[in-house]
């Protein structure tokens, strides 16, 4: 091991229990070992994973959350005494492996339950709402601790708590905390003052407007979340360890609002000042480890950073906050080994949380230790996989119940949470496999093919692997797109695949193949509008075969478009954004996470955004733009970008033993290649 990782594989003491290291896999939703979107029975599918994960040297395990009340058929979880002993014989093998794992529970969502279009239709409706409530009562699942807006659908309105339904809720925190100690579970974490969930809900002044005990002085506000470890330590025991999902700081401008890194903002929500004695006093009801980060579903990309947030974005108001407690501090958001190690070692926190690396490579831990940190396949944060939850202007969270039933699969490693699916399983019969286009599709075809027992050739036109993929991960905030771009290429030239760049195949009869793989990608949308010519392809700015002056117009939003965009005032242009659509970003599996991260950054830029517009010529320095009711607007600008998208282009379109994979199949995200190329892949 690198002597620079090794403060990260020293032990440490929460309470009383001791764990062999300082990395901590948090919790993500649709981990849960109780399951997700169903009445609460025991996980097979995620104890293997983290069984998995243990084996592969990870120090202590947080699956995600188990809502306390089932969200289907609304029973309490301490009333489903088999699946705790289920959990009581797995966690005899799962502490073979020398790792420690703490239940997380939550008393709910409140506000900031993704509520589908589908479940706003049942809320609206009182009959449907009644007639459904002994399967689903989603005013209690969206019940807050005033009347709310919801966060994805800001015309529904969230019901308070009832004092009785408080009370109810914490006498199962009790209950249930107990089941997982007479288990074996080595601790439980509440679930949270964080992220803007029911409990921290309760903590923040701009969501809580009660007039009991549970409202108005900082004391009440906390109330709800110190009488639950209370309540815990009284089942279990002052020595059962008990954590907390602790935001320190809010990020929060208003509902539906944060505050972007580097902004100056007043801060709705816990500011630093009250976040020093929250701590504190948190601590001193009995909780015994805080697992924090920032944020909350109105500035959501603090808790789930996208790629635009820089890494280890929390370190530094988590080791603030660490001054306040006497007990272990765990930092959670982008955090990367090398600085973690280094702040462990200083003192400043006591461990790494990370999670969404451990759904792309279960064995990263192991594979630091044994100093392979170039075969870790690294996240990228796209959250395609893993958190899907999109919301846009009249659509609430735009997700299927397939979907939401398993929020924690991963675009690159399709093999995550999805059952036997993708298993690989050795070829029947040895073939040869020619792939024709070197992008993300064809490498990741190539690479299973070939861990399947085929012959496989890549032809590449160019003289490199990467394909579209290369100009999209050219931004300066596209760090971990290029390590992938890296990876594909180590993990290609480390296995007995030939490629040959450089050859351009135009007549398929030509190929010594059995079968053919056609990756040949996709090929820009074109205008036809006055001046067209004019305009710079998404593809050459972001190749830099053509420059851009300071003023640069921007037509298409979507996630091409914005990422144009958000680049370009990194580089201190000045872009203006048009769009056909009522919203920058109506696209179905872009989470909310990521686009909330643009939007707000945007209006912190005050970037010129015309929504329900278009183009309708361009001229040498200037644009003409449309709105819908027929008005014009003239802007000057030095260029303009086109990026309204692409048109899938493969080689040829069908044909005996060929087969279509990426972008020339059809047009999407990093999720659809790699998860079509598996599927291809699999049936060779």
């Amino acid at each position: 091991m690198d002597k620079q990782f090794e403060p990260l594989f020293t032990p440490w003491k929460i309470g009383n229990l001791e764990i062999k290291n300082r990395i901590v896999m948090c919790p993500m939703g649709g981990t849960s070992l109780f399951g997700w979107m169903k009445p609460s029975s025991f996980n097979k599918e995620s104890a293997d994973m983290f069984l998995d994960i243990a084996k592969n040297n990870v120090g202590l395990i947080i699956p995600g959350i188990a809502p306390v009340k089932d969200l289907i058929l609304n029973r309490w979880m301490y009333q489903n005494k088999g699946m705790f002993k289920k959990l009581k014989k797995y966690m005899e093998e799962f502490h073979k492996t020398g790792a420690k794992l703490f239940v997380q529970l939550t008393a709910g969502f409140g506000r900031s339950f993704a509520i589908t279009d589908t479940l706003v239709k049942l809320k609206k409706n009182k009959f449907l709402k009644t007639l459904v409530k002994p399967i689903v009562d989603i005013d209690y699942i969206c019940a807050s601790p005033s009347a709310l807006p919801s966060r994805w659908a800001e015309d529904v309105m969230c019901r308070p708590l009832t004092k009785k339904e408080i009370d109810k809720i914490i006498y199962a925190f009790g209950q249930t905390a107990k089941l997982c100690k007479e288990a074996g579970v080595d601790g439980v974490e509440v679930h949270a003052v964080h992220e803007g969930y029911l409990l921290d809900q309760f903590a923040t002044k701009y969501t809580n407007s009660r007039q009991d005990n549970y409202g108005g002085s900082f004391e009440n506000r906390y109330r709800f979340a110190c009488e639950i470890v209370k309540t815990i330590k009284k089942e279990c025991g002052q020595d059962y360890p008990v954590s907390l999902r602790y935001s320190v700081v809010s990020k929060t401008k208003g509902f539906d609002s944060g505050a972007v890194p580097g902004e100056e903002y007043t801060e709705v929500g816990r500011d630093m000042e009250e976040s020093e004695k929250a701590a504190k006093y948190l601590q001193d009801a009995g909780y015994d480890m805080l697992n924090a980060d920032n944020g909350t579903y109105d500035a959501w990309y603090w808790a789930h950073p996208p790629t635009y947030m820089p890494e280890n974005c929390n370190l530094d108001d988590v080791a603030h906050i660490k001054k306040f407690v006497d007990i272990p501090v765990v930092c959670a958001g982008r955090m990367e080994p090398i600085t973690s190690a280094k702040a462990i070692k200083s003192g400043k926190i006591d461990a790494m949380g990370v999670a969404r690396q451990f759904l792309v490579d279960r064995r990263w831990v192991t594979k630091l230790m044994e100093n392979k940190l170039e075969d870790i396949q690294p996240c990228i944060c796209c959250h395609n996989g893993c958190f899907a939850l999109a919301h846009y202007k009249g659509v609430a969270n735009d997700e299927s119940f397939s979907e939401a039933k398993h929020m924690s699969r991963c675009a690159l490693n399709p093999q995550t949470m999805n059952g036997h699916r993708f298993d690989i399983k050795p070829a029947k019969k040895h073939k040869k496999v020619a792939i024709i286009g070197g992008g993300i599709g064809g490498m990741e075809t190539a690479r299973i093919a070939c861990i399947r027992g085929h012959d496989v050739t890549i032809y590449e036109k160019t003289d490199r692997l990467g394909g579209v993929f290369i100009p999209a991960a050219a931004p300066s905030f596209k760090e971990k797109d290029r390590e992938l771009i890296e990876w594909y290429r180590r993990q290609i030239a480390s296995m007995p695949i030939t490629v040959k760049l450089n050859t351009e195949i135009n007549d398929i009869s030509t190929l010594d193949a059995d079968e053919i793989i056609v990756a040949t990608g996709a090929v820009a949308k074109k205008l036809n509008i006055k001046g067209v010519e004019k305009t710079v392809s998404a593809i050459d700015y972001l190749n830099k075969t053509k420059e851009v002056g300071n003023n640069v117009a921007i037509i298409g939003g979507g996630l091409s478009g914005c990422e144009i965009a958000y680049d370009l005032i990194l580089q201190g242009k000045n872009p203006i954004i048009v769009e056909t659509k009522n919203d920058l970003m109506a696209v179905r599996g872009l989470s909310l996470a990521n686009s909330s991260y643009l939007r707000d950054y945007f209006k912190y830029k005050h970037t010129p955004i015309y929504l329900e517009s278009f183009v309708t010529e361009v001229g040498d320095d200037y644009v003409i733009i449309q709105d819908k009711v027929g008005k014009t607007t003239k802007v000057n600008v030095d260029n303009v970008i086109l990026a309204i998208g692409y048109t899938p282009a493969p080689l040829v379109k069908k044909g005996r033993h060929v087969h279509i994979v990426g972008d020339a199949k059809t047009v999407g995200n990093l999720r659809t290649v790699i998860w079509r190329a598996w599927e291809v892949a699999n049936k060779l």
